[in-house]
């Protein structure tokens, strides 16, 4: 988690990965994990604003709630922009914000939790009943944020199938409002695999950037990630 323009009143913190568990090692160094959220609030506590900046394909359902109850904690204004996509359990964090922003061309999913389990048909019916407690709490979290006309009933068919939402349709559901089109690349593609209905032009995305980092020299490339790594460093010291 990376946190930026920290003033005297307020601070841009970006969530901007997959939502992993806490762990001692990182796949990916944009991996969120809750352990990164606190750290980032002891340091920005007590300012009056906190801007959200979300680009993420969700992740750990545990480690989301766990983010999205320490973020709704938290007493300062949050304003939420959802920058790229707002899938799975990043769209349950979006909603955290008193103000939510959404640019024209962004994207947010929800669907039903998922898991991969080994074991005898007890333990499987276990495993359901358990699945659909954690969907009753991120059922309330959607409930909180609905616009008044909208019954929970509506969300809970679009959870059955994986839904996803143009910028146009959440607001029509959830207490979001649309801005301007942004031009931010979704995070984390690799994890688009693993939904089926993703919309065709975060496909068309996934495959352009990969034939783009093919086409590109290799030195090229190292010195892209050099900066990126660099910026990171500098985001953490001015903290």
């Amino acid at each position: 988690m990376t946190v930026k323009n920290l003033t005297n009143d307020s601070a841009d913190l970006y969530i901007y990965g997959e939502i992993v568990d806490n762990s001692d090692f990182k796949w990916d160094e944009y991996d969120v994990m809750p352990d990164d959220v606190k750290n980032a609030l002891e340091k920005v506590d007590g300012l009056e604003t906190l801007n959200i900046y979300i680009n993420s394909p969700g992740g750990s359902v545990f480690a989301g709630l766990a983010i999205y109850n320490m973020l709704k904690r938290n007493k300062a204004k949050k304003i939420v922009h959802i920058d790229g996509v707002a899938a799975s359990m990043a769209s349950v964090i979006a909603l955290v914000g008193d103000e939510v922003y959404m640019p024209s061309n962004a994207f947010m999913m929800i669907h039903k939790p998922l898991t991969i389990a080994v074991g005898n048909a007890n333990d499987f019916r276990k495993i359901a009943k358990d699945l659909d407690t954690i969907e009753s709490g991120l059922m309330e979290a959607y409930e909180e944020n609905l616009r008044e006309s909208i019954n929970i009933q509506d969300i809970e068919k679009m959870v059955n199938d994986e839904t996803w939402l143009t910028a146009e349709e959440a607001t029509k559901y959830f207490n979001i409002e649309i801005t301007e089109s942004v031009d931010v690349s979704a995070t984390a593609k690799h994890m688009l695999e693993n939904f089926k209905n993703v919309p065709e032009s975060l496909l068309r995305e996934k495959e352009e950037m990969k034939s783009k980092k093919q086409s590109e020299p290799q030195n090229k490339t190292d010195e892209k990630l050099e900066k990126i790594k660099l910026q990171n460093e500098l985001d953490l010291l001015s903290i």
